[in-house]
């Protein structure tokens, strides 16, 4: 019911970005330096020589996330992935759905973290969305394509966070709204809670 292959371009191309080569940076502000400076972050991980091998995977994904937990905004994303139906959730619902929605993407596409190497993004700007929000504007650039991906960005505590990526066009958080608006329809919030925690095995 819930089928990743709708998402995996736009999850796929994410972490093109998260592993991608040091970016090179166009035009800067705020919401920019604050995406450019978290990617780095994730790049130091990837190349501690101290993390090679299998002994250090682990360590090195765990580190991976816990800077995506920096750079993204769970609860937000969460919010507008559900958009009215998040009203229907209960404030437990709400805590659990953050929980494994964040899981359901942990899992699903943090194995493929390593595979993406030998690309490169460009950051071309940053644009205003509303009085909190902006959308920063980049390229990924491999031998074969280049490739837009945007990154909707809000302003909580004097710092930005993202809560949406668009990758060619394509909306996380619209795939995913789709997708769950489905079970909605015609089923009570418990049953999608109950459909990730099969997914996440939780």
């Amino acid at each position: 019911m819930i089928e990743e292959d709708k998402v995996r371009r736009i999850l796929a191309g994410l972490l093109i970005f998260i592993v991608s080569v040091i970016p090179v940076l166009a035009l800067a502000g705020p919401a920019l330096d604050t995406v450019k400076t978290n990617a780095n972050v994730v790049l130091d991980v990837l190349g501690d020589p101290k993390l090679k091998g299998e002994s250090g995977k682990k360590v090195k994904e765990q580190k991976v996330e816990a800077a995506a937990d920096k750079l993204f905004d769970y609860v937000e994303l969460s919010k507008r992935t559900l958009g009215l139906n998040w009203n229907k959730l209960s404030m437990e619902q709400r805590k659990e759905f953050v929980d494994l929605f964040k899981t359901l993407l942990r899992n699903t596409y943090i194995d493929k973290i390593t595979a993406y190497t030998n690309q490169k993004v460009t950051f071309t700007k940053e644009m205003s969305l509303s009085e909190n929000t902006m959308e920063v504007q980049s390229v990924v650039v491999s031998s074969s394509a280049q490739t837009p991906i945007n990154y909707r960005v809000i302003k909580k505590n004097n710092d930005w966070k993202v809560y949406d990526v668009v990758i060619e066009g394509v909306s996380l958080v619209s795939n995913y709204r789709t997708q769950f608006r489905e079970v909605l329809a015609n089923n009570p919030p418990q049953a999608l809670i109950d459909t990730l925690r099969k997914r996440t095995g939780k």
